[in-house]
């Protein structure tokens, strides 16, 4: 196509001040369709170095959630959501991180081999005080337990994640760490009582009124504290060929 079009041109320039009309017309026509045709061979080749982008799949967020739901959510692409059934004891010598990344696997797991064909993203997160896993505390006792703790320490807070589809797995995992204020026995009841944040790992709730019980947070992801790190999952599912954005 690019030879024709040099040659169409060549010969307009040698030409052109004799030819008819009608030879003027055919050579524009000529152009024209060469144009065309350059015009879709670079199509392909555009086409062949952007990245591959799989058709629509079903995508399952293995959590009932509302924070990891309402984070996911910010993508807009369509997902369902599903209780993974896991046992989320640790085992004998089973430390904060291995088990979160664990947990993340299984979750994830579960809930493919109840979906095959569906990319399912399982998260798990503990914190870690003293080498030992803190989850979720239940209670407002156990959760005034928690943050006394806490107080005034440093604590790590692992947050794992796995997107899977049968067989296929992407992981990635976030550390996470939180320098807590000395809290006053007072101010934990007080804010246990204003939140009750007795599904989240700690005891309290970031993205609301538990940022007052901070010194200091330090991170690469700062939606990973709430419980589903986005930077990480993006990476995941654009590995798995969905637009993200």
């Amino acid at each position: 196509a690019m030879q024709e079009m040099l040659r169409q041109r060549l010969w307009l320039q040698q030409h052109g001040d004799g030819a008819s009309l009608d030879q003027i017309e055919s050579v524009r026509r000529s152009l024209e369709e060469a144009r065309e045709r350059i015009d879709q061979q670079l199509t392909r080749i555009r086409d062949a170095r952007a990245p591959l982008v799989y058709p629509m799949t079903a995508l399952i967020l293995a959590s009932t959630s509302p924070y990891r739901r309402a984070l996911l959510e910010r993508f807009g692409l369509p997902f369902a959501t599903a209780r993974p059934d896991v046992d989320e004891s640790a085992r004998p010598g089973e430390g904060p991180a291995d088990l979160a990344n664990r947990l993340a696997q299984t979750k994830a797991g579960e809930v493919a081999r109840r979906h095959p064909g569906a990319w399912v993203i399982g998260s798990d997160q503990l914190a870690e005080v003293d080498g030992k896993a803190l989850g979720k505390s239940g209670s407002r006792a156990d959760a005034v337990v928690q943050l006394q703790a806490m107080s005034g320490r440093e604590v790590r807070f692992h947050t794992a994640l796995c997107l899977q589809r049968d067989a296929i797995t992407h992981q990635a995992a976030d550390v996470t760490r939180v320098i807590f204020r000395p809290l006053a026995l007072a101010e934990i009841e007080r804010y246990v009582d204003a939140e009750q944040p007795f599904d989240c790992a700690g005891s309290f709730k970031v993205e609301g009124l538990g940022i007052a019980l901070f010194d200091a947070v330090h991170s690469d992801d700062p939606t990973a504290l709430i419980g589903l790190p986005l930077i990480a999952t993006a990476r995941l599912l654009r590995l798995a060929g969905f637009a993200v954005p």
